[in-house]
């Protein structure tokens, strides 16, 4: 029960990074109007922060030290304070998102407006990151997170013609009524939902808090592959449901109600009731997940007290950082701005940021000083500078495609 209780890290930042409220309604999205011409997305996607995510975590497990730590202290100053500016800017985004997208659910729940549930869900987060302990949070929330299988279910009582929907996803093909471009803004926003910068930072720093090192790297190639692909294979399942509900009724997905909708039609209000335990247990956990990935982003590159096993009243910095950008998260969402959008736009603006994010994991990882004989081998570097490559390219038509596809409308 411990070993499997050591994994849960791994499974709560594939729930709150791979299925938090960008990945519940881009891939319902994606799947109502592409159907499942866009899997391959999620593959690449998985395949990518796998990748990276091994090679943050080695990073932490063999040198003890955040991210950001070690971003300032091998990049310097300038070149490190670009690189936190950005992924923090998109981070915090994200956090926005995600506390919209709690009160969007508890909506789903109780049926009373958002926006007053929006003060409620940002107290609820920053309690929980005040408070609750970092094994208990990452416990909590990876278990009910789980209860997203249900899309899976749902897929398999919705009795697909599997030979046909594999054909479709194998041979990918731009839907009548749709261009180009929108495929391949569409495209961008599912690889930016997979590969979100937090993801990275979170896994990383989380190594740090319950004190992994050499001994751990086992430990923790099994948080990463075991946690994000059961994050992916969650996404595809939230596409194939959509594709097969939605799409051929010509519905297109635009709230987060609607992502459950085939759920419902497929197992009826006892399925619809594990949704939207998935869908608050996700929309929690990566509130958690992207708040704390702020301010352990900013106190590591500074060089404050940071983490959850330190004290309050000695990471004093590192939460006040987490009570402002709550309270600014609170602000933004109640002037009325729709959390769905603000999600669409977090996601493709974390495409933008990936360089930033991955190259100096990259450059860490690969330097004999911090890791020793753990740097990474050939087929890392090849697999990573592949990937350098492609987070480039999308992050340089992020938002060309943006612009010119009026957001993927």
């Amino acid at each position: 029960m411990k070993r499997i209780l050591r994994v849960m890290l791994g499974v709560f930042t594939a729930i709150g990074g791979f299925v938090d409220i960008g990945d519940l309604v881009t891939n319902a999205v994606v799947g109502s109007r592409f159907g499942v011409s866009l899997a391959w997305v999620v593959v690449v996607g998985v395949v990518g922060i796998c990748v990276f995510a091994e090679m943050s975590g080695r990073v932490a497990a063999v040198s003890g030290r955040g991210t950001f730590d070690l971003v300032r202290e091998r990049l310097g100053p300038r070149g490190g304070l670009l690189n936190l500016v950005g992924s923090v800017a998109v981070t915090l985004l994200t956090f926005i998102a995600e506390i919209g997208g709690i009160a969007l659910a508890f909506e789903l729940v109780s049926g009373v407006n958002y926006l007053l549930l929006v003060p409620f869900a940002a107290f609820a987060v920053w309690l929980i990151l005040w408070r609750v302990k970092f094994s208990s949070m990452e416990n909590t929330f990876g278990l009910a997170g789980l209860s997203l299988l249900v899309f899976a279910f749902a897929v398999w009582r919705l009795g697909p013609d599997w030979g046909e929907l594999l054909q479709r996803a194998a041979h990918p093909a731009v839907p009548m009524g749709e261009g180009h471009p929108t495929y391949w803004y569409y495209a961008i926003a599912l690889f930016g939902a997979a590969m979100t910068p937090y993801e990275v930072f979170f896994f990383s720093s989380g190594g740090v808090e319950e004190k992994w090192s050499r001994k751990d790297l086992r430990l923790e190639r099994m948080n990463v592959f075991l946690g994000f692909p059961l994050g992916g294979l969650l996404s595809l399942s939230i596409m194939v449901c959509a594709a097969l509900v939605m799409m051929p009724q010509g519905i297109e997905v635009n709230t987060l109600g609607q992502v459950g909708l085939p759920v419902a039609m497929a197992l009826g209000k006892l399925g619809l009731a594990f949704a939207l335990l998935g869908f608050v247990a996700a929309t929690f956990g990566a509130a958690c997940e992207t708040g704390l990935s702020v301010g352990y982003s900013v106190a590591q590159f500074y060089g404050w007290q940071w983490g959850k096993f330190v004290s309050p009243v000695r990471a004093s910095r590192f939460h006040l950082l987490i009570l402002i950008s709550t309270l600014l998260a609170v602000a933004v969402l109640l002037t009325t701005v729709d959390p769905i959008k603000v999600t669409e736009y977090s996601v493709v603006f974390s495409a933008v940021a990936l360089p930033l994010t991955y190259f100096p994991i990259l450059i860490v990882a690969n330097d004999p000083d911090y890791m020793g004989a753990s740097v990474n081998g050939r087929v890392a570097n090849a697999i990573g500078m592949l990937y350098l490559v492609i987070l480039t390219v999308a992050s340089l038509a992020a938002l060309p495609l943006m612009l010119i596809t009026k957001a993927g409308q």
